[in-house]
């Protein structure tokens, strides 16, 4: 008998308590989704976090204390093995939302989101290998990323197979579309995306493409 995977532990972090109970009456409902702590401010979020261990933090990007930006570095910061965070936001076109996912969380939700695309948020950044929303994330990132005068050293050290696979993770494709995209096998591209990671300096591929759109190397900016 297949033992089942262990629920998907989340954390929900928001000022407003109607939006907290919204948010867990739906995750609740999942199967395999357990929602293990709530926090209404970004100090508690921090603690609530370093307590549970989930494995995705929803997190409201303003919040009394300090802010969610300013929570997810710590969080990040200070784990040895960090949840993954999506920021929920009001606004899909805010600076303070791009700035989150310049501090490491792994994408953004709208609160008037669907039940469904909340669900899918948290299974996709928990358990797999694409970009949550590419469209939003590059919509974001043509308004608000700042490119440099000049390209960041890890250009020049990027091969040009590399950089390919840059570009196709900025569009959202997984490794395995990838790889059926450039006709080679899932693990070269498994290796490419590492070494995309380590040269970029980026924890995750949110990260890679913010990084990506910044230097230039990802167009539209």
């Amino acid at each position: 008998m297949t033992t089942p995977a262990p629920a998907l532990r989340v954390v929900l972090a928001d000022d407003e308590r109607m939006v907290r109970t919204a948010l867990r009456v739906i995750l609740d409902a999942e199967p395999g989704i357990e929602v293990v702590g709530e926090a209404a401010t970004g100090a508690e979020a921090v603690s609530v976090v370093r307590a549970e261990r989930p494995d995705v933090v929803l997190m409201d990007v303003r919040m009394p204390e300090i802010d969610g930006i300013r929570a997810t570095e710590q969080i990040l910061a200070t784990l040895a093995e960090p949840p993954r965070v999506v920021v929920v936001t009001t606004f899909e076109n805010d600076a303070y939302v791009y700035d989150a996912l310049r501090a490491g969380a792994s994408g953004f939700l709208l609160k008037r989101a669907e039940p469904e695309q909340l669900v899918q948020a948290v299974r996709l950044v928990a358990g797999t290998d694409s970009l949550l929303f590419p469209a939003a994330v590059r919509s974001l990132a043509t308004a608000h990323a700042q490119v440099r005068a000049s390209p960041p050293a890890w250009v020049g050290r990027l091969t040009e197979r590399e950089g390919q696979v840059l570009r196709l993770m900025a569009t959202g494709l997984t490794n395995a579309e990838i790889a059926r995209r450039m006709e080679v096998g899932p693990a070269t591209v498994k290796s490419h995306v590492a070494a995309v990671l380590a040269k970029t300096g980026a924890r995750d591929r949110t990260q890679a493409v913010i990084a990506a759109y910044e230097a230039g190397v990802v167009g539209g900016t």
